[in-house]
């Protein structure tokens, strides 16, 4: 086939010289130095030059400085080792200055015993556009994701010394409550009328109240600063352990029915700290109280089966929702049925899950209507 002939089905243009010089992308010819051969017209429209304007200026000469550099560093010694370049982003000049962003493609070859340069030029205002606004948008994402971090290291650094401020005023609260403690002690001893020792029995049962509250905020602030509340387990006879614990609380709860079961041997040995596991039983039969049937006693079961000890609280009355086992043993949770008067801050049973931890154990719920509800700490016996 001839130069002139095409392909079966084709028809070349009249002249195809034409196809080059008004192609839709900038065509050149340089020799290897980058002096430029020739150029098509629509690479000197896009410069605002005749191509005679061209002859004897090199290809580099019409980039910005950056591109000169680029050109010079990366783009030259690429082409002389591979033979060609792919899109390589630079900024061409125009006539007036102005810059404007092409990709070029350049293939090193021999012609007529000469190395020459072929390079296509494209414009890529569309595409720089398109990375300036990708490059903008990860530079505002990574800003949002570090104001995130320092707002939620700001909130965490709150909440640290807001816990501790807790803590604090906690502990040094003690000290006022005790005065008033004794105070009452005195005046009940100095002799009182009736009416005086009725009103000395509402300050005590207040006080009371407040120190429980004020133990319940140390304790919480030790799980949360000290990585967990301390224990000083030794072996400890469950059996009698947790019958006297409930007697002490049936004075507390007077009215109130309240039972201890003990389900198989006499003696059934277990590694715990006394007066924290004194603290589970109180705080598991005050939520009984405060969210069961006052009709209906509150029984504490204490059991070895599976070589692990168990310490049980059942009620009756409403039963606890699904969703709200789920989260009951979070700090400052707490439940919906009971009067304001029976409720703490929420840190009751969060306390026992630290305890029941502190032991190696853990805690449990089970909740039916009909049934009644259970809490349940497992803790490992003396010998397992």
């Amino acid at each position: 086939m001839s130069e002139r002939e095409a392909p079966s089905g084709f028809a070349l243009p009249a002249d195809p010289l034409a196809l080059l010089e008004d192609a839709p992308c900038g065509l050149l010819q340089t020799d290897e130095e980058g002096l430029i051969l020739w150029a098509n017209r629509t690479f000197c429209q896009w410069l605002g030059v005749e191509a005679g304007e061209l002859a004897k200026r090199r290809l580099q000469d019409l980039l910005t400085m950056g591109g000169r550099i680029f050109h010079q560093t990366h783009f030259s010694p690429l082409l002389q080792i591979q033979g060609s370049v792919s899109e390589v982003k630079l900024e061409v000049l125009h006539r007036d200055g102005h810059a404007f962003p092409v990709i070029v493609n350049a293939v090193l070859h021999e012609r007529h015993g000469r190395r020459v340069q072929d390079v296509a030029v494209y414009i890529a205002r569309d595409r720089d556009r398109y990375e300036k606004e990708l490059v903008l948008s990860r530079r505002k994402l990574e800003a949002t994701l570090a104001e995130a971090q320092r707002l939620r290291e700001d909130a965490k650094e709150r909440a640290h010394v807001a816990e501790q401020m807790v803590g604090i005023v906690s502990h040094d609260l003690r000290n006022p409550l005790s005065v008033i403690h004794m105070s009452m002690a005195l005046l009940d001893r100095i002799g009182a009328t009736p009416q005086q020792r009725t009103i000395l029995s509402r300050v005590a049962r207040s006080t009371e109240r407040a120190n429980r509250l004020i133990s319940e905020l140390l304790d919480f602030t030790q799980a949360r600063l000290g990585g967990g509340i301390k224990v000083n387990p030794r072996p400890l006879d469950l059996r009698p352990f947790v019958h006297d614990a409930v007697d002490e609380l049936k004075h507390a709860f007077a009215g109130r029915g309240l039972e201890h079961e003990h389900e198989g041997a006499e003696t059934t040995m277990c590694m715990g700290d006394p007066d924290r596991l004194a603290q589970v039983v109180g705080n598991l039969v005050g939520n009984a109280m405060a969210y069961g049937d006052a009709a209906r006693p509150v029984t504490v079961k204490s059991r070895a089966r599976d070589g692990h000890c168990e310490i049980a609280v059942h009620n009756f009355g409403p039963a606890i929702p699904a969703e709200k086992q789920v989260t009951i043993f979070s700090p400052l949770e707490r439940g919906d049925m009971a009067d304001a008067s029976g409720r703490s801050i929420g840190l009751g049973l969060y306390i026992v899950s630290e305890i029941a931890q502190a032991h190696r154990g853990t805690v449990t719920v089970l909740s039916h209507p009909e049934t009644g509800t259970e809490f349940t700490v497992t803790i490992p016996c003396a010998t397992a």
